[in-house]
């Protein structure tokens, strides 16, 4: 899919392109080509002079490659963007590229992005363009708007973290959870700390983007002001992040502790259960023995004073451990 974004009294409008003279027809700030196709990555070619490598949307490329400046003036950037899926949680990897120095290309001034999926916070972006005039005056607002929306994807996400950790740590503090409900609990403190290192990752990412284009001297003075109040909504959120972190082990222990302490009543029981059979079996062997001399064995009443014997020896201990506490 192919989408040019046009600026149109203030605010962003998006038109899909479905043919190259269609896209002749705009003078877009941003192009954004969502699992481009071979034709689409040929119309750009040829309409912008811009050929989009091949590997602009690898996993595996090297960390020194992901942000540099070409000859021609170009600036590539990779960066990744978080997606809060409850089943699926990844990062997207997003290439840019933007030209703001070589005018002898149509490409100047228009920001291109290629990614293989949808991302939220494009269309968080989109949606607010498009209901706030002078919010995006060129194509560097739009990158910065972007990674300023990416923070607060990641604030937002982190908040849904804290609420849905306060709701498990009720569950894992109350003194009658059962350990079903603690197992449950350890799944979803597992799922939160996974993603809160995938926000943490994130956030670091975004931070080193957001330096390089500073460092670029692309931006003006007021958008780098604007970098600047990225950056330190990013160190507020590596420190709620750490703070996240912290409950999350607190709950993580409480609950393996709440379990073994479950199992320990189970193993307890069976324990106080063994010692009070003992004295049973012991009178049971005692007259199983096959000596000749045993004066309770012709006695008319050894086989119930036997029985009554080891009911008391096993009735009297149980008693016993019940009054010192050691069967709750």
């Amino acid at each position: 899919m192919l989408n040019v974004f046009t600026l149109a009294n203030g605010r962003l409008f998006q038109e899909e392109i479905e043919s190259l003279e269609e896209l002749a027809r705009f003078k877009p700030i941003w192009v954004d080509l969502e699992d481009p196709t071979p034709e689409e990555r040929r119309w750009v070619k040829q309409h912008f002079g811009l050929s989009i490598p091949e590997d602009a949307m690898d996993e595996d490329i090297e960390e020194s490659a992901r942000f540099f400046e070409e000859d021609n003036g170009e600036l590539h950037v990779r960066s990744d963007f978080l997606i809060d899926d409850d089943e699926d949680p990844r990062a997207v990897r997003v290439a840019f590229i933007l030209n703001e120095h070589n005018d002898t290309l149509k490409s100047q001034g228009v920001l291109f992005s290629i990614h293989d999926e949808d991302v939220p916070v494009f269309r968080l972006l989109r949606m607010r363009a498009r209901r706030m005039p002078g919010l995006i005056e060129d194509a560097k607002d739009v990158l910065l708007m972007l990674f300023d929306a990416d923070a607060e994807y990641c604030a937002d996400t982190l908040e849904d973290i804290y609420d849905e950790i306060e709701t498990v740590s009720k569950q894992v503090l109350n003194s009658n959870a059962s350990d079903n409900l603690l197992s449950d609990a350890l799944s979803a403190i597992a799922r939160h700390e996974d993603m809160s290192g995938r926000i943490r990752r994130n956030v670091m990412d975004t931070r080193r983007a957001v330096s390089f284009m500073m460092r670029s001297r692309l931006l003006s003075a007021e958008q780098f002001e604007d970098a600047r109040q990225i950056l330190r909504d990013l160190d507020s959120l590596d420190s709620h992040t750490a703070f996240l972190f912290d409950k999350i082990n607190f709950l993580m222990d409480a609950t393996v502790g709440f379990i073994n302490i479950n199992q320990n009543k189970i193993i307890k029981i069976f324990s106080v259960a063994s010692v009070s059979l003992l004295p049973p079996t012991l009178v049971a062997s005692s007259y199983g023995m096959n000596f000749d001399f045993m004066p309770e064995l012709k006695w008319q009443y050894g086989y119930p004073l036997a029985l009554v014997l080891m009911v008391l020896s096993a009735v009297v201990p149980m008693l016993y451990f019940r009054k010192r506490g050691w069967l709750r």
